[in-house]
């Protein structure tokens, strides 16, 4: 992985980013992937101040290698969160809901690379003019919030519009997806749904037996008639959702019936009536395990995929 180019961009061993997963992508978690070779990040969406800056400093506790912050820019903090990234050198940026132009000069004057997450090709395009070091083209078989373009779809169409490191995000949970991406033309990946039942990430047991139980119909698109979509598993609170949207209910509607069901999911572990984030991919998500185990896992089958493929090809000669 010497020559990959987000390896060499971000300065880690594997070219996998963890995702930024509100709630639950601490600085404990994050320490312990970017300790393992990849790129943790702290989702600061929704913390305070001083809270982002503990999470920070647990991660420091874990690691003397680079992590990332993801900040969520149509959110209160945003300023605060930039000055914090800053102040404690933190090497990496990644942002989502929002445009991160104005702050950019900001963040790179203070060295941090940049890299936003987007949904179409278009905002790829804007953020490279805007100074981004790389994008995260994000796929709709992601969980939580979603774009509309599938990542087979969005990543080769990214590659072929920009010229900075494309990483693919959605619906990526093996070796051989991950060859897929590569081939796609990107440089890396980013993995949310296979970190959730990790050791070390310190959600709900009962929303990790919940990933380990689901099947590949299991996840569903809420906020589909909002222009908001959201991948959740099916549950009482998706289906209240889903009554609602097609009954024409409004925006604020939705907006109350959400107000901390992630939380109720993630910290009190209600997998009935909380949000419970995940990909499409949870149904290949079927053992408990580490860190370290899932990035070198990755890499093991990636290696095994290549041979695999060389062989396939071999014979169709």
């Amino acid at each position: 992985m010497n020559n990959n180019a987000i390896c060499k961009l971000l300065n880690i061993k594997y070219p996998i980013l963890q995702g930024a997963m509100a709630r639950i992508a601490d600085g404990h978690l994050a320490g312990h992937v970017s300790k393992d070779g990849g790129l943790g990040i702290i989702a600061g969406g929704g913390m305070p101040p001083e809270i982002l800056e503990n999470e920070i400093r647990k991660a420091k506790e874990i690691t003397d290698k680079p992590f990332a912050v993801n900040i969520m820019l149509m959110m209160e903090y945003v300023a605060d969160h930039i000055d914090i990234c800053i102040k404690e050198n933190i090497k990496v940026v990644t942002t989502g809901a929002g445009n991160p132009g104005p702050f950019m000069e900001k963040l790179k004057s203070a060295g941090i690379k940049v890299i936003p997450v987007v949904a179409s090709v278009a905002l790829a395009k804007r953020m490279e003019r805007a100074g981004a070091d790389a994008v995260i083209a994000e796929g709709l078989e992601g969980g939580g919030h979603i774009g509309e373009i599938t990542t087979m779809a969005l990543v080769p169409q990214v590659v072929n519009a920009v010229s900075i490191p494309v990483i693919a995000a959605g619906g990526i949970a093996s070796g051989k997806q991950f060859l897929a991406a590569l081939a796609l033309g990107a440089s890396g990946i980013q993995v949310g749904t296979k970190f959730l039942v990790a050791e070390e990430c310190l959600v709900h047991d009962n929303y990790k037996e919940v990933i380990l139980k689901a099947k590949d119909r299991s996840t569903v698109t809420t906020g589909n008639y909002t222009g908001h979509p959201v991948r959740i598993i099916y549950n009482k609170l998706a289906k209240q959702f889903l009554e609602l949207e097609k009954n024409g209910a409004s925006l604020e509607e939705l907006e109350k019936l959400g107000v901390g069901r992630l939380k109720m999911a993630v910290v009190d572990g209600d997998v009935a009536n909380g949000s419970v984030m995940s990909g499409q991919v949870a149904s290949m998500v079927n053992e408990r395990t580490t860190t370290k185990e899932i990035l070198e896992g990755f890499i093991r089958e990636l290696e095994e995929e290549k041979t695999n493929l060389r062989s396939r090809l071999k014979s169709w000669d």
